[in-house]
């Protein structure tokens, strides 16, 4: 394979083979056909082949939130790019259904700006090697750096937020301790009032739910390749707002830890990833349930029944001391 002749050959097929492909994607119908069966070479290709990189994105295709039922070519993106638009947004997922509903996405939405669905789990591995396209940086909007268009009001009106939010994003962070690295308003959202977003250069919340599914892991790597989070709060959410005044009125108070916990947790299952603790999120719900069908906690039942105990204990050593009575009884 390292012949010369061998190589000039390899060069030559591959030019060939992507000149076909890309007179076959004139032809819409035929080409959805080629990429339903091959669209994952295509994709591996662009995370090996650095040479004929460019070439290869090109022919990629993807759904997003402007294409309906089509998929879209990147290069159809870029050329229905806003002027205020800084990058090409996309954001990796499980499934489709997964990333249209995913609260990422709400800002843009309201923005009208594009966003790619990539739901191919190659897809994380090829949008690490695809960086820019065009001239334009493919930014994941799950991702810290995310940086919108804003105007000068905008701006002055969220630095006063986070002022008067600095205490709420200390005492979570407290509450959270190594949890999350740190907790910050979030420009993202919309009508939810928290996410979880990772580190720029770390695992998305999808491709660390890819690498705990393999087979042949190396645990080792999970511990510095595992994604930092940042938590995100909605400064404009009802929920929000709430826990402010409650955590202002008392910030020690259990209820408002209960709720930071709760909030944590449901952002982290919004946000893609998997709960570590399952059982002592599902132990919340079911006290919040309890609290919403006004059933009082059966505490002062466990007391009755833990108090009957010690009873039963005493009347059984009272039953072995008669029966030692009778047997010394009997042999005088």
């Amino acid at each position: 394979q390292q012949n010369k002749i061998l190589k000039v050959i390899r060069k030559n097929l591959v030019k060939k083979c992507i000149e076909m492909f890309q007179e076959l994607s004139e032809d819409e119908e035929k080409y959805a056909k080629f990429y339903e069966a091959f669209s994952k070479n295509l994709k591996l290709g662009v995370h090996e082949d650095q040479t004929n990189r460019a070439k290869l994105a090109d022919l990629l295709r993807f759904k997003s939130t402007k294409s309906g039922s089509d998929a879209t070519s990147l290069k159809d993106y870029v050329s229905r790019m806003s002027e205020k638009q800084q990058g090409i947004y996309y954001i990796t997922g499980e499934s489709e259904a997964a990333v249209k509903s995913s609260p990422f996405i709400e800002r843009l939405k309201k923005k009208g700006f594009e966003c790619l669905f990539m739901t191919d789990p190659i897809d994380e591995y090829a949008v690490q090697q695809l960086k820019t396209y065009d001239g334009k940086d493919l930014v994941s909007v799950t991702k810290e750096g995310l940086t919108l268009d804003e105007t000068d009001e905008e701006k002055k009106e969220f630095e006063e937020l986070e002022k008067e939010m600095e205490n709420l994003c200390k005492l979570m962070k407290d509450t959270l301790g190594e949890r999350v690295e740190k907790v910050v308003l979030s420009k993202r959202i919309v009508a939810t009032p928290c996410v979880i977003v990772t580190g720029t250069y770390g695992w998305s919340s999808n491709m660390e739910r890819i690498m705990k599914a393999q087979a042949l892991r190396d645990n080792s790597s999970m511990g510095y390749m595992a994604s930092k989070k940042t938590m995100e709060l909605n400064p404009y959410h009802a929920i929000v707002k709430s826990l402010k005044s409650k955590a202002d009125a008392d910030s020690s108070d259990k209820t408002v830890k209960d709720l930071i916990w709760l909030l944590f947790d449901t952002s982290l299952i919004s946000s893609g990833f998997s709960l570590d603790e399952p059982n002592t999120f599902a132990g919340r719900i079911h006290r919040l349930i309890r609290l919403g069908l006004s059933i009082e906690d059966d505490d002062e039942e466990e007391d009755d029944e833990d108090d009957d105990l010690p009873e039963l204990a005493a009347d059984d050593d009272d039953e072995e001391d008669s029966d030692d009575d009778d047997a010394m009884e009997a042999i005088d």
